[in-house]
This record gives C-alpha cells, sequence and structure tokens, in this order.
C-alpha cells in the first residue's frame, strides 16, 4: 500500500465469509493497515442471515478500532481508526 498523507478508506466486502473466517480476516487486515488508514468501510450485507452482520458489529477485537459506525444502509459498517505508531 503506497503511503499518502491524506487518511484513507478502505472497502472490503465479505458477503461470502464465514463469520470465523470474516473475523480473523479483519483482525489482521485492521493490524497490517499503516497509519494513513482511518477508515475501513465493511461491506456485509444482512438478507442471508445475521452471523456476518453480528461478527463484524460486535466479534472484532482491536485496539485500533476508535468507534463502529451504523450506516442507513444495514449490510454496511464502518470502523474508524485510531492512527497507529509506527
Amino acid at each position: 500500500m503506497a503511503r499518502s498523507s491524506k487518511p484513507t478508506t478502505l472497502t472490503v466486502d465479505i458477503h461470502e465469509m464465514s463469520a470465523l473466517d470474516a473475523r480473523r480476516y479483519l483482525e489482521r487486515l485492521i493490524a497490517s493497515c499503516g497509519p494513513e488508514v482511518r477508515e475501513i468501510e465493511i461491506i456485509h450485507g444482512y438478507h442471508s442471515g445475521r452471523a456476518l452482520l453480528e461478527t463484524v458489529r460486535s466479534g472484532v477485537r482491536s485496539k485500533r478500532i476508535e468507534r463502529r459506525c451504523v450506516t442507513m444502509n444495514p449490510g454496511v459498517t464502518i470502523y474508524f481508526l485510531k492512527s497507529s505508531k509506527s
């Protein structure tokens, strides 16, 4: 990922993942993001059950997550990240 002085938003689609795979993937993604990444938009869907939605909104743990934002679209959640120490 290229470094930039502007905050960056990543968008990830986890529709086809299991809840366990999604949790692991998101925790690794957050840990590997550079300080320029300040938001992660997660597309998890909501029509095919609530497992991914609940995992994204309450199952993912990271000290970098400052807050979670539930959007007007029930199939999308945004994580706002604290800047990591380089």
